[in-house]
């Protein structure tokens, strides 16, 4: 278990409550993907599972997804279905690469008007059963399973992002190295999405939800486009997050990124 700085008393009560547990605990904190990192590090096991502070495991999941690893061995990295507090679906837990029109889209919230149709609804795959075990570009990094085989062959997370994106980073170097990620609805967790950093420094994390989103594009996508595409497509995230920013200092409920749907 990694601690990434926390100013409340959870450590102590690890400590005293779970003995056997190994605490890697960071004076501050250093972001997600770093965290995570260092608790790869320490770990062991043919298997790694990330999985947020913010999280309730339902009974069976995590047997659910080690079992679907042994019997595919193709499969770099899975996870499970992501609940609301509610029991509703957070579709982020499996969803198709963020391409630059599958953003447009979601940004526009097409995949609400046209949960059916493939090209609106890329980014969520709101298309597919969410009751059925598939094959997906990404899962959600509130609860991911990855192969360590995989961890060794292709590294740890991306630290060039801080809070968000790199789950979606890894997943993506995942499978153009080939390997294959799947939703495997059967395990359950819910995720009280939101109760930590984002409603401690929202405008903070805001940018940085953009930011991600620069680092992704960059990164994955910039080489297959001249100077004024990729011109165009910062000129659009940078104002999208000045809108974000400007709509949240008006709204009492700080929202970072998007609503968990």
């Amino acid at each position: 278990m990694v601690d990434n700085g926390s100013e409340d008393k959870s450590t102590a009560i690890v400590k005293e409550t779970f003995p056997d547990v190994r605490l890697v605990e960071n004076g501050r904190n250093e972001g997600f993907a770093k965290a995570n990192n260092k608790g790869i590090r320490a770990s062991t096991g043919r298997y790694v599972l990330c999985l947020n502070n913010d999280t309730v495991v339902l009974p069976g999941a995590l047997g659910i997804l080690t079992d679907f690893m042994d019997h595919h061995p193709d499969v770099g990295a899975c996870g499970p279905k992501v609940l609301n507090r509610d029991g509703t679906i957070q579709h982020q837990c499996k969803r198709g690469f963020p391409t630059p029109m599958s953003a447009a889209y979601y940004f526009m919230r097409l995949h609400k008007l046209f949960p059916k149709s493939k090209r609106f609804g890329h980014y969520l795959l709101t298309y597919l059963n969410s009751d059925e075990i598939n094959e997906v570009d990404a899962v959600s990094g509130a609860c991911m399973m990855v192969r360590r085989q995989v961890i060794d062959q292709l590294g740890l997370m991306d630290e060039d992002y801080k809070m968000y994106g790199e789950d979606v980073d890894w997943c993506y170097r995942i499978k153009k190295a080939g390997w294959k990620t799947y939703y495997v609805p059967q395990a359950r967790i819910v995720h009280y999405g939101g109760q930590t950093s984002s409603t401690i420094r929202p405008y903070r994390n805001i940018w940085e939800f953009h930011r991600s989103m620069v680092v992704f594009y960059k990164k994955h996508y910039s080489a297959n486009h001249n100077f004024f595409i990729n011109s165009l497509i910062y000129a659009g995230i940078h104002v999208k997050a000045m809108i974000n920013l400007g709509v949240n200092l008006l709204r009492k409920e700080k929202v970072v990124g998007s609503r968990k749907p």
